[in-house]
């Protein structure tokens, strides 16, 4: 992708986020050069901030996602049982941009459509190794409420519904009607090795550097932050 468009969806994504009344924390809003001057490990460790993906094939509106994590914990702690063992995220689907199927292999989070069009999500089963099984269906909580959703079954949640999603409970998801403003509340977020996709794909996008970024993406820290360390 390039950094321009990078730069164009996430301005495009605060004034949406902006528009439904949600607040985001002051490291948002950080310019680069304040990022390395600012940023605590507890920002980079967890890898909380932007983050903006085509899943590295080259084609942002129909499989991508824009997302932004708020807060995360460790790993360790969650081996612990204690501590700071949640996570939460904002997500933006487009309409029909497919965020592509794929499952967890530690996290268990919650999906909550938290603001403007239908979010679809397309369900199936995996066998007992874990492995997608597109025979079998999903058993899913709803706000309270259990719902068998058969084998590539779609869910979709209007504003305010949410469903609990487990390990092994494959899903891909789209929003319906126009751009939707996803809630994800889960145990701790590990974005480098815990998305197991049904397809080759990568989790973040290659970067095409036309113009410098307005605001560090998650998958920017290591190379960025080392060059200031650098200098």
């Amino acid at each position: 992708m390039q950094r321009s468009r990078i730069n164009r969806i996430r301005a495009e994504a605060a004034e949406f986020i902006d528009r439904a009344g949600f607040r985001l924390p002051p490291f948002a809003h950080w310019t680069p050069d304040e990022f390395r001057d600012r940023a605590t490990p507890a920002i980079v460790d967890a890898r909380l901030g932007w983050d903006i993906t085509d899943y590295g094939q080259g084609d942002y509106d129909r499989l991508g996602l824009f997302l932004f994590t708020l807060r995360n914990g460790s790993l360790a702690e969650l081996a612990g049982g204690g501590g700071r063992v949640y996570a939460e995220k904002l997500l933006i689907s487009q309409d029909r941009q497919i965020c592509p199927m794929h499952t967890h292999g530690l996290k268990t989070e919650d999906i909550i459509n938290r603001w403007g069009a239908t979010l679809a999500i397309r369900l199936v089963g995996s066998d007992e190794a874990g492995r997608m099984d597109r025979s079998r269906g999903v058993t899913v909580d709803c706000d309270g409420t259990s719902r068998w959703i058969e084998a590539g079954g779609i869910l979709r949640l209007e504003p305010g519904e949410s469903v609990t999603l487990r390990p092994g409970d494959w899903h891909e998801f789209w929003a319906e009607g126009g751009p939707c403003l996803i809630g994800e509340v889960s145990t701790v977020n590990d974005d480098l090795t815990d998305n197991i996709f049904a397809a080759p794909i990568g989790r973040f996008a290659r970067i095409d550097e036309d113009e410098a970024p307005e605001r560090l993406l998650v998958s920017d820290y290591d190379e960025w932050l080392a060059a200031a360390d650098n200098e």
